[in-house]
Parts: structure tokens; sequence; C-alpha cells
């Protein structure tokens, strides 16, 4: 594959092509030949089948019709019954977005509204779902992105270049070698580094949320950001994502690859966190800025989708059933010479968001899986006796006339605990009182809303239909500011509190809590993993005074409220580990694993070793492992 493009257009007839670029590894080819683009005779589809690539054909954007012109026809093909909210225009790739109530029906039928906008137009349509709850940083992306369509032009381009004429290095030999710069043996700060003669990748980039200043070792002698390749990103977690922005204060203009969903709650996030930092009086590490360049670098992949990322290395997303658009990343390195699989968090088991992770692969040598809950004694009881659990709290905090305060992480967790409360409520197991949502909540349940695709069916269902969303439902309330904060913890009778963050390290949590906590008639729901050092941790140990830094004085307050904890956890348990070890096809001939705490991690390594005769590694931070 020296030139692939010239081996493509080859095959083409002369003057039919008159631009051929890249998208990362996807091909685009842009005619100004009209009907060769409503119609070229089966010929794209045969060179896709000779050289296995994906390759799109596009109108070149001189043939496409104003942008005005286009809207008032394209509204006039779909119709008024399709209910279309937003027409989005990316000039530079001759693409309309079509953003609908009802997809189908935009569609048409067998797709002939589509046909019929690209023969009246020469754009090419996609027809999206409008989310039922507005998203401001879902629209900010998008600005970004439409606001700098030639720069990402340019910049898939030279991805491209990259994977298809870019071998850098001579190869002398072939060998696969993993190094750990963050999350090994501990939680927090995951960042893995692969190398090959020919590749550098980095997998995740997270902070330590728990441990100020717990940053990955990038200042390890095996990364130099010079030599980097590409980034994937699993999930939007802050321990795996909280220090992305910072690589490219530093340089790096390279590819950061993951699911439209971890983009757009990886965004929120890092946003958040410089929010915080500033309140706190701290200096952010990154701004806003690095966060946009992110941004204009970020390529995303559907689940099972393959693409490579560079010449020696092909990358395919799993479900991995943690969080909304969390993914495992599958790596298969060299011509066949190693396939690796790293989980990142993963969830094998349904959960009332989500889809179980993936157990099925194509190839799969190396496993490196998480060990959050790998102890002995980390099995979680069945969900049905958590929400019972859960709603006899709620019922009896509220009998004696006090609140719930549920600190949770904003992305997952919450969604959770508001489909469980909606469950209760529906079940007639919960009175129907006030749910006040708090923080990034709110923005990352309509980032929800707006990837059904990415839920599991039952959800995904109830979405479609507004009447059953229940992240609409009637007693859900939206705090907005600190003034109607204020309001809510003031305002008297019983509600449901779900704010960030969930360990409370900062946030609208730790606001409620200095409000709530010396009152006996309310109750402190933990929902969700509490690192060591962390506020929740230490109250959940027992501590039961609590101080607070008010400008030169210190505030000394009692928790006299109830303190609950219920497992509604994101993470596989320690049977849903093995279990998932067992049931990967094929069987991995060796696990790596990581991101837990130190005994958690011994303990599953000895029994996976034990139970499947397969050689386990619990690595430490620095060390490098030899895969092939």
């Amino acid at each position: 594959m020296s030139d692939i493009l010239q081996e493509i257009l080859k095959d083409l007839p002369t003057g039919k092509i008159n631009d051929a670029t890249f998208e990362g590894a996807n091909i685009v080819l842009y005619t100004k030949d009209i009907d060769f683009f409503l119609d070229n005779k089966g010929m794209i589809k045969e060179i896709v089948g000779k050289i296995k690539k994906r390759i799109e054909l596009r109108p070149d954007p001189s043939i496409t019709i104003e942008e005005e012109k286009a809207e008032k026809i394209i509204k006039e093909i779909i119709g008024k019954e399709t209910q279309i909210d937003n027409l989005i225009f990316d000039p530079q790739r001759s693409i309309v977005i079509l953003e609908s109530e009802k997809p189908g029906l935009a569609i048409g039928k067998q797709g002939e509204n589509l046909l019929e906008i690209k023969k009246q137009t020469r754009w090419v349509p996609i027809i999206k779902r409008t989310p039922p709850i507005r998203s401001n940083i879902i629209e900010n992306i998008r600005a970004v992105l439409y606001q700098n369509s030639d720069y990402r032009r340019k910049f898939l381009h030279k991805t491209g270049e990259r994977i298809y004429n870019g071998w850098l290095r001579a190869k002398k030999e072939e060998w696969v070698r993993i190094s750990y710069l963050g999350g090994a043996r501990q939680i927090g700060r995951s960042c893995l580094l692969l190398q090959t003669p020919e590749s550098r990748i980095l997998l995740d980039c997270g902070i330590d949320p728990s441990h100020e200043g717990d940053y990955p070792y990038l200042d390890s002698p095996e990364f130099n950001m010079k030599e980097l390749d590409a980034v994937i990103i699993s999930h939007a977690h802050l321990d795996h994502t909280g220090l992305l922005p910072y690589l490219f204060k530093f340089g790096y203009r390279g590819p950061v690859y993951c699911t439209e969903p971890t983009r757009d709650i990886m965004s929120l996030l890092q946003l958040d966190m410089i929010k915080i930092m500033r309140g706190e009086g701290k200096e952010p590490i990154f701004t806003s800025e690095e966060v946009k360049e992110c941004l204009k670098h970020t390529v995303t992949l559907n689940y099972e989708e393959v693409t490579d990322i560079t010449p020696d290395v092909r990358l395919t997303l799993y479900e991995a059933g943690h969080i909304l658009g969390s993914a495992m990343v599958h790596l298969h390195i060299g011509n066949g010479l190693h396939n690796m699989l790293y989980t990142g968090d993963m969830k094998f088991g349904k959960t009332q968001l989500l889809s179980p992770s993936a157990t099925k692969f194509p190839r799969l040598e190396t496993l490196m899986i998480e060990a959050t809950y790998g102890g002995k004694d980390n099995v979680m009881a069945p969900a049905k006796e958590q929400d019972k659990y859960l709603a006899e709290i709620i019922v009896n905090t509220i009998n004696r006339g006090g609140k719930i305060l549920m600190p949770t992480l904003g992305s997952g967790r919450a969604q959770e605990v508001i489909i469980i409360l909606d469950k209760l409520i529906r079940e007639k197991k919960i009175p129907e009182i006030p749910l006040y949502i708090d923080g990034l909540v709110w923005d990352i349940t309509a980032i929800h809303t707006a990837y059904p695709e990415f839920l599991n069916s039952t959800v995904r269902q109830q979405i479609f239909h507004t009447e059953n969303n229940p992240f609409l439902a009637k007693n859900i309330k939206r705090v907005g500011s600190q003034k109607e904060r204020k309001q809510v913890i003031e305002e008297e009778g019983p509600c449901i509190l779900v704010a960030t963050s969930g360990m409370l390290i900062g946030g609208p949590s730790v606001e409620y809590l200095k409000h709530l906590a010396d009152n006996a008639k309310n109750s402190l729901v933990f929902s969700c993993y509490q690192a060591e050092g962390s506020l929740g941790r230490r109250i959940q140990r027992g501590e039961r005074e609590i101080i607070f830094k008010d400008g030169q004085k210190n505030d000394v307050i009692p928790i006299k409220m109830e303190v609950h904890k219920i497992e509604i956890s994101a993470h596989s348990d320690r049977s849903e580990l093995m279990n998932f070890v067992g049931k990967c096809i094929p069987r991995p001939k060796k696990v790596i694993v990581n991101h837990g705490e130190n005994s958690r991690i011994l303990d599953l390594c000895g029994s996976i070793r034990r139970a499947y005769k397969i050689e386990t590694v619990a690595p430490r931070n620095l060390d490098s492992i030899r895969l092939r």
C-alpha cells in the first residue's frame, strides 16, 4: 500500500474523481459528475471488496446548492410531520445533518427521501433523532467541529497518510510491549503505553481524583510525546481522561479514538474539572482551549467498527457495559502477530441502563482486565435486594420528615439511580416525592437521551416514547444555581437529592452535606465506590465529624444523619469478573490484572490462574511487559 489512493483511482474512469482524501482510515472520493455521484454502477462497492477498506463517494462542495435553498428543498421533501428541529451543514464534506423527532419517517420508504435530497440538493443527508433533552455541550461540540471543519479535513487526511503511507521505522524484529504509566495496583490515573517497532499508542490518560497531583508517569523513559501516534480512550470518567487535554497543552496533535458519547461526556467532565479547580483557588493544569484542541482531534467510532490507527495496529471497540459509550479496546497488532483486549472499566451483566459487556472477539492472546471489585469478598447482592433496601431507606426517611442525599458519579451511576427511583415510584414502593438533580447530572442525562442506541433495549424504547421516558418524569427537578440549591435545602418536606461528586470530593454533594449532616432525620446514601482518602470513604468507615475551611476558620460539623451504602455498581463484581474470563471467546493465553487495590488484584490473579490455568500478571506502575 505505498499509495492506496492512486491504486483506487486506477480502477475508476478518468475524470470522474476530482479529489481523493483520507478521513482517518476511511477513504473519501469527491466527484463533480452528478450522474456518477447518484449512480456509480457498483464500481465503488467492487473496489471496497477488493481492498477491504471503507470508501465513501461524495459530491464536490462546488456542485452543492446554496445552504438556504437546500434547507427549503429538504423541508419540502421531508414534510412537516417529520418534525425537523435542526439542520446542520458541513460544507467542507458536503454533508447535512437533519435532526428529526421521527427519523424513520424522515428517511422515507426504502430511503426514498434521502435519495431525493441527494438528487435535488447534491448534499449527503444524515438523519439523527432529536434528543428529548437539549444538551448545550453537544451543541457546543458540534459548533467547534464545524467551525474547524477545514482544519479537521486536513488533520484527518494527515492521519490517513500516517496509517497507509507512514512507515517511520525500519522493522528489524517484531515485538509488542505494554508499559504502565498509571493504573497498576491502584484505582485512578489509568494510563498505558503500547509499543511496537513501528507504533506508540496510549490507552487512556487519567488522574487520581482522590489524590490531587497523582498523574501518570509521563516522564517515564519509555514515553516520548513527539513519537506518540494515537490515544485511545475507553470511557469518559476522569480517572481515564482527566489528563488528556494536558497532552495537547504540550504539543500533541495526533488522533484520539473513542465513541461519540465518550467524546461528549469527557469534554464536559474536563471543563468541569477546570471550573472546580478555579473555584478552589487553584491553577488548572489545562484550560478550555486544550479541551477544544482535544475535540478537534477526536475520531469517533461505533462498537465493532474496525479501523486501522497506525501501519501495524488495527482497533475495534466493543461494548463494555460500564457507562454510556464505554468500550473495551481490542487491538490487532502486526499482520496477525498479537491480539490484545484492554477492558478499561467493565460490567459483565445487564444493568438498568446498559447491556452486558461483549465476550466474543476475532482473536485474543492477552487480556488486560480491571479488578475494582476483584477481591474474594466483593460479591454484590442481587439487584432486587438492593432496590428493596433503597426503598426501605427512602420510606423510613420520609416518615420522619427527612431528606435523602445520594452523592453519585455524574455519568452512569446517576442515570442508573434515576431509573431505579422511577421504577420504585411506578411500582408504588416509594411515594412520588421531588427528585432534585444537581451538578453535572442533568447535562450528562441529556447526553444519554441523545444516544439511545448505546443504551439497553428497555431504556431505548422508553426514551422513544416521551410519556415513558424515566429522565423526563414529572417529579424530576433540575437545580441550576446556588440560589436554587439554597431553596432546596430550606424547603420543608422530604425529597431526594442526587448530586455530584460521588466520593464527596467537591461539588454540590458536599454543599448539601454541610447543611444536612447534623440532622438525624436525614439520610446519606452512598451508591458508588469510595476511594481511599476521600471524604466519602472516611464517613463510610465511621468518621462522624467533618471539618470544612471557611476563610480563616474551620467549621466542625457533626454527622448525625443516617449513613447507608447500597451497591449500584457499574463495575463487575468478583463472580462477574471470573465468569467474563471463562466466557471469553477465544480464551486468552495471558491475563494482566490492573485498576484495583493491591490485595484485590492479587486475589483475582490467583483465582484466574487456579480456575483457568492461565498465566496471570499483576504489574506495578512503571513496569513494562513484553507481550510478544
